[in-house]
């Protein structure tokens, strides 16, 4: 069995409890690699050789902060197509949307890389004579990084690229299901030249290693993504020491679809948003709303181009849209809502079950399912699933179908297909949601700030204003008369 080790301090090592997790292959829910179970002092190691880097590392400028994280980009490029077949046995995805993750990762930290020459301080004039202000940006220090498991390598490079480019140092815990592709990530980092203790990772269980990580009185800000209830758990852990904290959390994404859009374009973005990556995104399409007029037709064409996609092995058979869901755990929630729906007057009419044939015998395998006559009472309809089940109900009005979308405690993102300008105004403007995609499904863009409302989250990943999230502002007035 494959054995990969953590970084600490420029060192790979194993635990110092010398205990081992197991991965699965989600596709035959067989073992395949180990991963050592860190304990509460190999994380105070860590953190430790994070907080020694933090001064050296700080103080490098900024042009030999971005030759690095262009180096570590390539490498990252080179690795793609191998990182990816990794990402795919542990998660599930399709290759070639693991290698489509890792190349976005490169994209991050060349983004960052760049942006931290645009954060610029002031200098404020002040009423009293000889006295000047100046307002400037400093790196936080210490981060803990916390990630999932549906886009292990995608999301760390989010934490990764901002923090390294500010000058923060860093201790990554990526997420049990998952941790061998954020292990080659940082593989790639090191051999990018980054010094030691500037990047490390940890792996094992959450209760212990997540934990001791966020509670650590050395690490001064905490990134996580992740489900809204370990989000509240984190800023509980973190109120005592004040910590910076920057959540990413779930979703009960509405789509809207009105009777002027372009059906085909609304169809098309209904499909992948519902059922890439089988569903598994905090932005996935939880619940779409369609105007009643073009309700039939839109659920007929839904259907049509949902059974076109193709389910099976990643590893296998490369040409395939969908693979397994990650774990056990997630497959059991979609399976409760769908039977809720079911019991309360919910029509499946496409998928509901698992595939069929020997080779879909042992993993974690669903049809990608859509489900109508669905009403607000359901668990499906309030809740995320976080799978390929996807509730579909018509509206009347504008007034209607934005009381519903609003209706959930959740606001990370929602999606309007409409060829009227004012529709679209009015929609981007009173939908409670941090991110809107007018007339397309793909939100979450590199160069612009991700924000989660409501119990979706706080502050945000990307852009400008996600890198700041790293970074003291600090006030100096001065006298020099």
């Amino acid at each position: 069995m494959e054995k990969y080790l953590m970084l600490i301090d420029g060192e790979w090592v194993e635990s110092k409890s010398g205990t081992w997790e197991q991965v699965i292959n989600p596709a035959n829910e067989e073992p395949f690699a180990q991963v050592p179970s860190a304990t509460k002092e190999d994380v105070d190691r860590a953190v430790q050789a994070a907080h020694r880097a933090f001064k050296e590392w700080s103080e490098t400028s900024l042009d030999e902060r971005r030759k690095l994280l262009y180096k570590a980009a390539d490498i990252v490029e080179k690795r793609a197509n191998e990182v990816a077949r990794a990402l795919t046995r542990e998660q599930g995805k399709p290759l070639k949307q693991a290698a489509e993750e890792l190349r976005n990762a490169a994209h991050v930290l060349r983004y960052f890389a760049e942006e931290i020459f645009r954060v610029y301080g002031e200098i404020i004039p002040l009423p009293q004579k000889q006295y000047e202000s100046m307002v400037i940006w400093q790196p936080i220090g210490v981060v803990a990084a916390i990630t999932p498991w549906n886009y292990p390598v995608q999301l760390l490079s989010w934490k990764v690229g901002a923090a390294l480019a500010a000058g923060c140092t860093l201790v990554a815990k990526p997420p049990s299901y998952t941790p061998i592709s954020p292990i080659m990530f940082m593989e790639c980092l090191v051999e990018a030249g980054i010094p030691k203790g500037v990047v490390n990772i940890l792996t094992g269980p959450g209760k212990t290693v997540g934990e001791a990580l966020v509670t650590h009185p050395l690490v001064r800000k905490v990134s996580l993504t992740g489900s809204t209830d370990v989000g509240k758990r984190v800023m509980k852990l973190c109120a005592d020491g004040l910590k910076r904290v920057t959540l990413e959390l779930g979703g009960q994404t509405p789509m809207i679809v009105f009777a002027d859009a372009d059906l085909d374009k609304a169809v098309k973005g209904a499909v992948r948003r519902s059922f890439r990556n089988m569903g598994q995104i905090c932005n996935a399409i939880n619940r779409i709303y369609v105007e009643k007029k073009i309700f039939d037709e839109f659920v007929e064409r839904f259907v049509e181009e949902t059974k076109k996609l193709k389910i099976g092995d990643p590893l296998e058979e490369p040409d395939v849209d969908l693979g397994p869901m990650c774990n056990k755990e997630t497959l059991e929630k979609v399976i409760e809502h769908i039977e809720d729906a079911v019991k309360k007057g919910g029509k499946i009419v496409c998928g509901g079950r698992r595939p069929d044939g020997e080779k879909f015998k042992k993993g974690y395998w669903y049809e990608p399912t859509i489900i109508v006559n669905v009403n607000h009472d359901m668990l499906i309809m309030q809740e995320e699933t976080f799978g390929p089940a996807k509730p579909v109900m018509p509206f009347e009005t504008i007034d209607q179908v934005i009381e519903w979308a609003n209706s959930t405690r959740y606001g990370l993102a929602a999606y309007v297909y409409t060829s009227n300008l004012n529709t679209a105004r009015i929609m981007a403007r009173r939908l409670e949601a941090g991110n809107i995609g007018i007339n397309n499904v793909d939100v979450a863009t590199i160069e612009a700030p991700y924000p989660g409302w409501k119990e979706s989250g706080l502050g945000c990943d990307l852009g400008r204003e996600g890198l700041k999230h790293y970074l003291e502002i600090k006030h100096i007035k001065m006298f020099y008369g």
